[in-house]
């Protein structure tokens, strides 16, 4: 079986859905790319020429769908693929609102869908090593996540919250398990109307901690999660692909950390092989709605402590 899909959006992540949907061929039929501005119209048509560039996914026969339209437009193209029966990859984040987000989870839910959402930072391998230490932590945890780079003109209709700070939000939640309990955020507006630069201080279950830190007006590129426990800490520099540990005990005599790489990878191209693997094996999706709708949730709190300048109480 092959899935027949359609890119929606053919922007700056748009058109790289389309170059591996148009790669996955064993897994995919790419039966057309939805695109309504003229100028990108004419990009994917140059990219692609064998396949058909359109204005509505409904002039083509497809059984899925990767949403990458702007944040504001995913809540009513994914409601609107849903109810015609057709499965879902939305880019992250899966919409604009927790209420939104309950309404396509329970969608896809009722229709048996698969609905998968764009968290592509799980796709880091050091996760594969480090996730089941983390999961088993008990107690105090410290986590800092820094992810922030000079001023690049783009995602500019959005908050650096919705459009950087739900990548770490999600990590936190799924590399530790741990309800939040409460968030306090504070920020500057430097170069648009939205909040550029962002410091969120969550107090989640067990004693954990974490500080999140997202700007898109630094004079440098910073991408890196650091983590204490009375075990000792771990730093993952997600720019260079680097793993950093100083347990509480020596590594070798006398040598009191370690250092080791791990391999680069394509995430785009193993979101989308989860995503059609999903609905061919008819499995769970890599990333599904409910961690799609708890990541918004946790957004919602950000930007109301943005606004009150109050901690808020969160729940879950």
């Amino acid at each position: 079986m092959k899935v027949r899909t359609a890119t929606i959006g053919y922007g700056f992540l748009g058109k790289w859905h389309a170059q591996k949907a148009a790669a996955l061929s064993e897994l995919c039929e790419l039966k057309g790319i939805v695109e309504k501005f003229p100028v990108a119209q004419e990009a994917a048509k140059t990219n692609h020429p064998q396949i058909p560039v359109v204005t509505d996914w409904k002039e083509l026969e497809i059984d899925a769908a990767v949403v990458v339209t702007p944040t504001s437009l995913h809540f009513s193209v994914a409601k609107e693929l849903l109810l015609a029966g057709k499965h879902v990859f939305c880019e992250k984040p899966l919409c604009s609102t927790a209420e939104q987000a309950i309404e396509l989870e329970n969608l896809a839910f009722e229709k048996k869908l698969v609905l998968q959402v764009g968290h592509s930072e799980r796709c880091h391998q050091a996760w594969e090593k480090l996730r089941p230490q983390l999961l088993k932590f008990k107690g105090p945890v410290s986590l800092r996540i820094d992810r922030f780079a000079p001023f690049k003109g783009r995602a500019t209709d959005v908050d650096v919250v919705q459009d950087l700070m739900i990548h770490d939000i999600d990590l936190m939640l799924w590399l530790f398990g741990r309800e939040v309990k409460s968030v306090k955020a504070w920020g500057h507006k430097i170069r648009t109307t939205h909040w550029d630069h962002v410091t969120a201080q969550f107090t989640l279950a067990d004693g954990m901690e974490a500080t999140l830190t997202m700007g898109r007006n630094s004079v440098h590129e910073v991408r890196a999660l650091e983590v204490f426990h009375a075990s000792g800490s771990t730093r993952v520099d997600l720019f260079a692909n680097k793993i950093q540990t100083a347990p509480a005990g020596e590594v070798s005599p006398g040598v009191f950390t370690s250092e080791e790489t791990y391999e680069k990878r394509d995430h785009l191209l193993i979101e989308q092989t989860a995503f059609y693997n999903s609905i061919i094996h008819k499995t769970p999706a890599m990333v599904d709605a409910t961690a799609g709708r708890r990541a918004v949730e946790m957004v919602e709190a950000v930007l109301e402590s943005l606004a009150t300048g109050e901690s808020v109480k969160c729940h879950g």
